[in-house]
């Protein structure tokens, strides 16, 4: 899952901080999701399916 919102945030040219803009957190919080070092809660998983246009389940690695 971890690699997959990296890979998702390359992919639309997104700096870390840009996202963490758009989602209204911090971009040391953003990091640590994508680090794995802290949980994604639901509502971040839902507005990441949303700016990429892909479902949850891409996001966590339950569907391609």
């Amino acid at each position: 899952m971890y690699k997959r919102i990296r890979d998702l945030r390359e992919d639309k040219d997104f700096s870390q901080k840009q996202l963490a803009d758009m989602l209204n957190i911090s971009q040391s919080t953003y990091s640590r999701y994508e680090s794995g070092f802290l949980d994604i809660p639901s509502e971040i998983l839902i507005s990441l399916s949303k700016i990429y246009g892909v479902t949850t389940d891409y996001i966590l690695g339950l569907s391609d």
